[in-house]
Formats: C-alpha cells, structure tokens, sequence
C-alpha cells in the first residue's frame, strides 16, 4: 500500500522557484511552494551571471516563462559551445540540469549537471536536485551518495537528513530511519513529513502506540498547512484500522477525503472498513470509486471479489480476482496513474509510502 504523495506539480514549482531566485538556499519541500508566477522577475537577474547576449538573454527568458523548455534549453546548449571548458559553460550546464529537470529528462538533467561538475563544484542546491533526479531515474544508490555528500558539508542541514531517513525506510533500514528522522525533528520541529515518516517506520516495526503517536503531530501540523496533505490523516487510519480502531479510522478518512475528494487509497480504506464490519453492500461503492479513479490500483479489486464471493456472485468475484491477478502481475504499486503526477516514473517516490 502506498502513502503520503504529493503532487508532483507542487514539486516542479519549488524547482522552477529555486531556479529562477538563485541556486544557493534550498527551502525545504515541506513548506509552502512559491508560485511559479512570484518568481518571474528573479529571472533576469539569473541570466545576467551567463553573459549572453542581449538578444539571447531575452530568448531564453521568454522561453522560460512562457513554460517552452525546450527552446531555453536549444539555446543554453548551443552557448556551451563557445567555451566548453569555462566557468560560464558550467553555470550553462547547471542552469540546463535545472530546466531539463523541469522537463521531464532527468536522465539528460544528470548528465548535465554531472559535465558542469567536470568544469567546477555544484553548488548544495544543484547536487540536492541532481540526487533527486536519481532518485527519479530510480536509482537510490547514487541519489544515497549525493545527499550523504550534502549532509556531511551541512550535517545541520534537516532536509538532507530526512532524505537519508526516507532511503533508509525504503531499504527497510527502520531503525536506522528512525534515529535519522529523530534528529530531523530536533532540528526542525515542525516538518510534518518528519513527523509522518517517523510513523511509517513505527509501523513497519509493529510499535502502533508511537506510530499512532508520530502520525497525530504530523496531522496537527498538516492542519495549519494551507493546503493539507491527505497522507497523514490517512497514513493514522490505516494504523488504526491494523488496531480494529475503526470508527476512529473512518474519521481521519473523511478528513483525508475532505482535503483530497478523489484520493483513491482514501476510498480504498473506508471500503475496507466497511467490509470489515460486514457492511458488504455498502463497500461496494468506495472501493469502486477507487477503481474509477485509479485502474491500475489492484487492491480495490481483492477485495471486492472476496465480497462478491460473500454474496454468491461467483462470477463478478472471479472476474474481481483476475483484474486483481493481472494488475499485481502487470503493473509495480509505484506505476499507478493515479500516483504518476506524484513520483517518478518507475523510480524512487518524492513521498513518503508504506512498504508493500
């Protein structure tokens, strides 16, 4: 079962942010993202450190804030031509890791940030995006790597920290995540994400009363967001549904649902509650309603069919299970459509999730 996404467009504009009002302070992605729009004038102070022209100055900049990546990105490449040794090419080049990162290419964003390292040092805000890009290319080793480098120039630094702590709960390290994200939240005591990793960690380790505990801080402090996140009243259900707390669960569910009507794994829970007391007939719309949002998610479909199969519709059942066979088959749980705004395409979440 997967947890905590965000949408990736949120993602995008902390990027587009950082790049056009500089590269060296990084604001941590728990806080409020600027607009993309606020930042629209940092931009020409950012290409006057390139030394175009004039001409291609204002090309490129019309480029960027008109959302035509493509073309910034033409122009920046062909300026590193000139000069491919110097230090101006390897601002081109980080400048160009950012754009292609806003693109989509994070392959091609790696690349270029690792040329513009062969001419000269990445600044923290490049190298933090450059392991993202890894993590996005799903490859957590050399994204680990990148952000231990991070952490050791910045040990101070929670957001390098809590990236570690996330890397080492996908690998199953929860007790190492867990002294990890301890410390985060000394440092920072309000990211709600330190707080809603501490608690799947808990709950991977079976520990419910801490997790329950981490997931109602990390709530209190997703209330004051000004736009809250489903995950964490969500992320206390499913805990509290492990508990048999099930009418408890089914509020932190409607709370998941009010921030977010059409989350699936929200529609998904409560079906599951239902079914759990027996309520068959009434589950079956939730967990059809996250089927309609979300065909590739596989879960809705097991249980449904083993409902149908309570009613005596063996062949609705039958026909449930083999969607559910085909989807686990066919698909990974990170390749959901539903999820696709919100991680990288085959690769390592930008959220937190509960381990399948």
């Amino acid at each position: 079962m997967l947890r905590n996404y965000r949408p990736l467009k949120r993602g995008r504009e902390l990027i587009f942010g950082v790049l056009l009002t500089g590269w060296l302070s990084l604001p941590p992605f728990a806080q409020q993202v600027p607009a993309p729009e606020a930042s629209m004038p940092g931009t020409s102070k950012l290409l006057a450190g390139l030394q175009l022209e004039p001409s291609r100055s204002a090309e490129v900049e019309s480029a960027l804030n008109r959302r035509d990546y493509k073309r910034a990105e033409t122009i920046l490449l062909e300026e590193t031509q000139r000069d491919p040794k110097s230090a101006r090419t390897a601002k081109l080049y980080t400048l160009m890791g950012h754009i292609l990162f806003l693109d989509g290419q994070y392959l091609n964003a790696a690349i270029a940030w690792k040329k513009a390292e062969t001419i000269a040092s990445l600044d923290d805000q490049s190298r933090f995006s450059l392991a993202m890009a890894y993590l996005r290319l799903n490859r957590p080793d050399w994204g680990r790597d990148e952000l231990q480098r991070l952490s050791k120039g910045d040990p101070q630094n929670p957001l390098y920290l809590y990236w570690l702590a996330k890397l080492d709960y996908d690998a199953r390290a929860y007790t190492t995540a867990i002294s990890r994200l301890r410390r985060v939240i000394e440092l920072d005591p309000n990211m709600m994400r330190a707080y809603n990793n501490l608690g799947l960690c808990y709950d991977a380790l079976g520990q419910f009363d801490e997790a329950i505990q981490s997931f109602t801080r990390a709530i209190e402090l997703n209330r004051a967001q000004k736009q809250p996140s489903a995950w964490p009243p969500l992320n206390l259900a499913v805990s509290l549904i492990s508990l048999n707390r099930l009418d408890e669960a089914v509020a932190r569910l409607h709370e998941a649902l009010s921030y977010n009507p059409e989350f699936p794994q929200a529609h998904y829970e409560l079906g599951l509650v239902l079914q759990k007391e027996r309520k068959f007939e009434e589950a079956i719309a939730p967990l059809q309603r996250a089927i309609d949002l979300d065909p590739l998610y596989a879960e809705p479909h097991y249980t449904l069919g083993g409902i149908y199969q309570r009613q005596g519709k063996r062949e609705q059942a039958q026909e449930q299970i083999e969607k559910f066979k085909k989807l686990r088959k066919e698909t990974s749980p990170l390749q959901s459509p539903a999820l696709n705004n919100t991680m990288p395409s085959g690769g390592v979440p930008l959220e937190d999730r509960r381990l399948p």
